[in-house]
């Protein structure tokens, strides 16, 4: 098989851009963690190939392989240690793994799966997707992981749209889930509560509950049009940003690179939205048409979370900007779910579509 052919260069084009950023800021603010984020961007690749040349027409047969392996994980955390009061991560030495990034790709395979096996305009559709997404979404929110529970349910909510449930089955469940809205909040812990509650009113606990997207609206605020440039950034230097390599590295790219490297960046997101949503509109393979639209999901809803709060318009969450922000889990979760999206645009260059069974 011709290499040239297994990836798609539409794809790879703004990741190539993202990944730059990501290496040329982490290099200027922490020097130390370059070495880590280049091996975990080649791994990254390596995986995306790997998964681009994997038919997608074979994945529903493993169904119950991605669900086991996903509850395995998620159940796992729970007997490592906690960080900041949360169990999210297996500690594997050198770095450690968080389950809830990981296993995106393969909650959306399973959900796909699920959904493309249904009846369209049918509510049943939804009944046996919504058994498998339960056990997941809860383990997630008992981590507690509040930032992820949002991405699994937005993904489920586009999937299920998509997948032809009867549109007013879709807002009683919106408003049911509304009316069910103060019940969770007596579940979320109370620094979830009062990053929600500083979101309203930053300015109310500066130093405390609303320090941090204070300090990200300031940093953004200071690098202006151009920015103060790589290795100047004063918010992050001096560690008034918190998190500046994760959480709020939009902001860190705001202050160093400007208004127009933070315009460049949302350009790069755009076309590789863009590109994954035509691969969606070319399907003729149901199957593959929900796949590329899940994939398509939780890539849009991290980078608008992300970005959302760090200009402070969207209340603070553990969400990463999908490959520029440090870490392992999400860069090899991304480069897995674009690998998916490639073949899916591959395999209906090259083959005629089927149905699946």
């Amino acid at each position: 098989m011709n290499f040239a052919n297994r990836i798609d260069y539409l794809l790879l084009i703004p990741v190539f851009g993202l990944v730059g950023i990501s290496l040329s800021l982490i290099a200027s603010t922490t020097p130390l963690l370059f070495t880590q984020q280049l091996i975990f961007i080649i791994l990254g690749f390596v995986l995306y190939i790997i998964f681009a040349s994997i038919d997608f027409r074979v994945y529903p047969k493993f169904l119950w392989i991605f669900y086991t392996f996903s509850i395995i994980l998620l159940l796992i955390t729970f007997f490592g240690h906690e960080i900041r009061g949360s169990s999210r991560w297996i500690d594997l030495g050198w770095f450690r793994m968080q389950p809830s990034e990981l296993i995106k790709p393969f909650f959306i395979i399973m959900m796909a799966t699920l959904f493309a096996e249904g009846k369209e305009n049918s509510i049943r559709i939804v009944n046996k997707p919504f058994l498998f997404f339960l056990p997941i979404i809860i383990l997630i929110f008992k981590q507690p992981d509040l930032g992820n529970v949002l991405v699994y349910l937005f993904i489920f909510m586009v999937i299920t749209v998509v997948s032809g449930v009867p549109v007013g089955f879709i807002l009683t469940g919106l408003g049911g889930f509304s009316i069910l809205l103060p019940v969770a909040w007596t579940f979320l812990k109370q620094y979830q509560k009062d990053r929600l509650l500083s979101f309203l009113d930053p300015h109310g606990d500066p130093i405390g509950a609303g320090y941090n997207a204070l300090q990200a609206v300031i940093a953004i605020g200071s690098g202006q049009i151009l920015g103060l440039g790589l290795g100047r950034g004063t918010q992050s230097h001096l560690l008034f940003l918190p998190e500046y390599h994760t959480d709020f590295v939009f902001a860190s790219i705001g202050e160093e690179l400007g208004f127009l490297g933070g315009a460049l960046v949302i350009i790069f997101y755009a076309i590789l939205l863009a590109r994954i949503l035509f691969i969606s509109s070319v399907q003729k393979n149901r199957f593959a048409r929900i796949l590329s639209l899940g994939l398509f999901a939780q890539l849009f809803i991290q980078v608008f979370i992300n970005i959302g709060m760090n200009l402070g318009i969207l209340p603070i969450t553990g969400i990463t900007l999908p490959l520029v922000s440090y870490g392992g889990s999400s860069i090899i979760s991304t480069f897995i779910s674009l690998g998916i999206a490639g073949n899916i645009s591959r395999t209906a260059r090259i083959q005629s579509p089927i149905v699946i069974k």
